[in-house]
Order: structure tokens, then C-alpha cells, then sequence
């Protein structure tokens, strides 16, 4: 890392079984995390905004990894600076970001994705958006070029709302853009989330000793299902927006699509959202996530990394073994904690071990 938050420049190597990353807090133990994550999907899981991972005072920042994959060694660099992002996948620099995503793989597990079942609408699209992402740079490329539409389609009910325009025939062909892609993404994510439910139940019923069963409902803003082809979709959401227009003109804001949709966690057939204690929620995210590894092994061939950050201490120890014998022995794991006192486990005894302080890193074991 070079001008990297807290980082002025750092050179790392890791081991490829777990490593724990010690420190007090605010040292920059999560900078590390963020770092890998950022090099992986070139955006970060804390802030939408870019500038904040450059260094204070520094015009750029520049990520580095050398990363060891079945089909051999693969580099990957990215600059971020204040005109944007730079990114290279083996020292060849790439048109597209979404070309790029994809070419090493994270599944980031932190505090805040305990937040996954009862947080807002838009932390589960999140969550769905990076991880298709992630096996699919067709669902990324997708999911830009709908989110550019809807803003250009939003703008335009607005100049409706406040009639600066009353041509409606740019709203139609606006319209169909959208649906097209919309159609597009509600595919997809379909597929994941079939893939998602096959992988999260059996997990979700071992975590829970057997007593409980896990489904992933997808709310969304159209009456199809899954086994709907594309064109019928594309129909169905003309046929929303036709019925919608004059609501959305009132409103000056598109009122369906994917944007709005939702995902709806059961845990023995009850809204865990809603009915659910914190303990079957958290084993609901807890299983989401190891879900996602096995999904991503199934759909590339090979294991992603993992990153484990200040979560293991939000977990109680029978959820903490479970996740840890998940792991064990397959998954690169990063755990970040301020003391592995207190968990007793054979993978943290025989990890790598790091020391943070004030912006550096040190190898201790």
C-alpha cells in the first residue's frame, strides 16, 4: 500500500492458511482489511467516496497484490486518485472496471453485516449486487449501465414534475431502456439467489443444531417468479411502469425496479426481520456469508478470501467454532481482533500472526 489511510507504504507478505492482524483500535487494523477488499472489488464496504482512502495531504493512493490462483500468479494494481480509478490486472491496465472485479475474489464478513437481516433495504441489495458481481462481470456491466438510466429517467420525471418538459415520448424510450436491463438484473439475481438458498439452509440448520430452516424470499416490484423468461419480464415491467406513470410524474422519481426490491429472510417459516431473536439473525448472516464462500467455490473453482473483521468477538463461542472449522484449512482467512484471549481454537493457535500500530505492520509469528 502507498498514501493508503493511515498507511504511508507498506510491503506485506501473508500465509496462505489464516492470519490474524492484532492491534488496539483505531491503529488501522481495518485499513488492512478495507485494502484487500478494495483491491478485489475496487470499492469499498465503509464509504462510497474514494477520496477518503487517500492519504491526508497525498494526491493519490495505489493499492498492490501479488495473488497466488490455481492457473498461477496473478498481479493486481490499483491506483485511486481525485480524477478516479486506475486498475490493471497483470500489469495490463483495464478499460472497465467491471473487466477488472472478479479476478480475485473476497467475501468480507464485519460488524456490520450482523446488520444484513434487520438493516435497511439497501444493505441486502448491496450485499446481492457485490457478490453476483463478483462471478458475473456481465451482472456488473448490467447493474452500471441501469443505474446511469435511472438517473438520466429520474432527472427527466422531475423536469416533468415541475414542467420544464412535457414531451412524453423521451419517457418511453427512457422507459424501455430501463426495462430492458431491469429484466436483465432480476435474472440474475434470481439465479443467485436459488444457488444462495441451496448452500445457506443446510448451513443455517448445522449452526442451529438442527432446530431451524433457512429461505430467502425476493420481494419484488413486479408479479413474476423465477421461472419467467426475459421477454415476459421486460412485459411485466411495461406493464408496471404504464400503470405507474402519472404517479411517477406526480412524484418526479421511478417508483420500480430492482432499486427498490428487497430480500426477506425465513427462519421456520417466520420473518426473522421482524420475529426473529438477535441470535437467529445473526446465524442468518453468519450463514449468508458461508453460503457465499461455498457458492463462490462452486462458481469458479476455487475458494475465495476471506476477511474476518472484529467480528469474531461479536459471535458467541459455539458460532465462533462453527465458523472456524468451516474454514479450516481451505480459505486464506484475515482476521483482525484486539486480543485472541479468550478464543480457544486450533486454527488461531497455528495462524500467522501481525502486530498494528500507528500505521505500520510487523510479522510476530
Amino acid at each position: 500500500m502507498t498514501n493508503y489511510r493511515n498507511y504511508q507504504k507498506v510491503n506485506v507478505a501473508f500465509e496462505n492458511k489464516v492470519n490474524v492482524i492484532l492491534g488496539e483500535n483505531a491503529q488501522g487494523k481495518t485499513n488492512i482489511m478495507e485494502s484487500i477488499f478494495v483491491l478485489s472489488m475496487a470499492k469499498s464496504h465503509r464509504t462510497s467516496n474514494d477520496k477518503e482512502l487517500i492519504r491526508w495531504e497525498c494526491d493519490y493512493a495505489k493499492i498492490s497484490g501479488s495473488v497466488e490462483k490455481a492457473r498461477g500468479p496473478v498481479t493486481l494494481d490499483l491506483i485511486i486518485s481525485t480524477k478516479g480509478k486506475k486498475a490493471k490486472y497483470n500489469h495490463i491496465e483495464q478499460q472497465r472496471l467491471s473487466q477488472y472485479i472478479g479476478a480475485v475474489n473476497t467475501v468480507m464478513f464485519a460488524p456490520e453485516d450482523l446488520n444484513l437481516v434487520k438493516g435497511s433495504p439497501q444493505v441486502r441489495r448491496r450485499f446481492i449486487d457485490m457478490e453476483i458481481g463478483q462471478v458475473s462481470p456481465v451482472y456488473m456491466h448490467d447493474l452500471s449501465r441501469y443505474q446511469k438510466i435511472l438517473q438520466q429517467r429520474n432527472q427527466y420525471l422531475k423536469q416533468l414534475q415541475t414542467r420544464k418538459q412535457s414531451d412524453l415520448s423521451l419517457l418511453d424510450v427512457l422507459t424501455m431502456q430501463l426495462t430492458e436491463m431491469a429484466a436483465k438484473i432480476l435474472k440474475k439475481r434470481f439465479e443467485f439467489l436459488k444457488l444462495l438458498q441451496q448452500w445457506a439452509d443446510p448451513i443455517h440448520s448445522g449452526i442451529s443444531r438442527g432446530l431451524e430452516t433457512l429461505r430467502i424470499e425476493y420481494k419484488n416490484s413486479i408479479d413474476v417468479s423465477e421461472e419467467v423468461d426475459l421477454s415476459k419480464m421486460i412485459e411485466a415491467y411495461h406493464e408496471k411502469f404504464d400503470k405507474i406513470r402519472s404517479r411517477e410524474i406526480d412524484r418526479g422519481v421511478t417508483l420500480a425496479g430492482p432499486h427498490r426490491d428487497d430480500l426477506i429472510f425465513f427462519v421456520n417459516d417466520k420473518d426473522v426481520q421482524t420475529f426473529g431473536s438477535q441470535g437467529q439473525q445473526r446465524t442468518t448472516a453468519l450463514s449468508l456469508k458461508l453460503a457465499e464462500i461455498e457458492l463462490i467455490n462452486q462458481e469458479i473453482g476455487e475458494y475465495p478470501i476471506l476477511l474476518l473483521d472484529d467480528v469474531l468477538s461479536e459471535l458467541d463461542d459455539f458460532r465462533q467454532s462453527h465458523l472456524l472449522n468451516t474454514i479450516q484449512g481451505k480459505v486464506q482467512t484475515f482476521v483482525t481482533t484486539t486480543s485472541i484471549e479468550g478464543i480457544h481454537h486450533e486454527t488461531l493457535e497455528k495462524a500467522a500472526t501481525y502486530q498494528v500500530v500507528s500505521g505500520q505492520i510487523e510479522k510476530m509469528r
